[in-house]
């Protein structure tokens, strides 16, 4: 129940106050997002984390000035791999068996399989798979940060192409699939902090098939 607390106190700030996030919480919080499962645990995705004011202050006219981005602690990118490589796929697969400590079969039969599959595909296609395993993450680190007692409010409006270029993410083949910034609610200048948070009924957003 505490965690179902947390995510009933939890909505999306539209106000901070500039107060820091102590680096343990924002730590942990990175922690979810890393443990996140991903699809054949290729993790396609980075996240930058911002506290520098100047790039918040480059960042915030190109994702419709929201105030959070410049107020919050720390702003979150989620940016995913522009496209799959062999490179990247052999590099998780060695990690693996690197950790894990010995090489298995089946899972080296499956390492060929998605080399013969995934670097062969549209770079946008991959993009957008990558995409939704950052969005798996980013998930993640809106709970950790609300079990934390953080605020955090997910942001998709933003240029992303003008992000890519402040960020640098061309060079090092990464695109910006979503924001996160994590801070303290600012609760006077916020209209949505009183509102009762709204929800389909579960006889709306769930079926059994038993």
């Amino acid at each position: 129940m505490e965690l179902l607390d947390k995510l009933n106190w939890r909505y999306a700030a539209k106000a901070m106050n500039g107060e820091t996030v102590p680096e343990d919480k924002i730590e942990r919080i990175l922690e979810a997002a890393r443990l996140a499962p991903t699809s054949s645990g290729l993790q396609p995705f980075e996240i930058i984390v911002i506290k520098n004011k100047e790039i918040k202050e480059k960042i915030k006219p190109v994702a419709w000035n929201q105030s959070v981005i410049t107020d919050c602690s720390h702003l979150l990118v989620f940016v995913a791999w522009d496209t799959y490589t062999e490179d990247r796929i052999n590099y998780m697969f060695d990690l693996t068996n690197d950790i894990r400590g010995f090489k298995n079969e089946g899972w080296e039969n499956y390492r060929q399989m998605l080399l013969s599959s995934y670097p062969q595909k549209p770079a946008e296609e991959n993009f957008n798979h990558a995409a939704k395993q950052a969005y798996i993450a980013f998930s993640q680190a809106i709970i950790a940060a609300a079990f934390e007692g953080v605020d955090a409010t997910p942001l998709e409006g933003f240029d992303p192409a003008v992000i890519d270029e402040i960020l640098g993410l061309k060079e090092k083949g990464l695109r910006s699939a979503v924001m996160l910034p994590l801070g303290y609610r600012k609760e006077e200048n916020d209209w949505l902090v009183n509102l009762v948070k709204v929800r389909k009924p579960m006889k709306d957003l769930v079926t059994l098939i038993d």
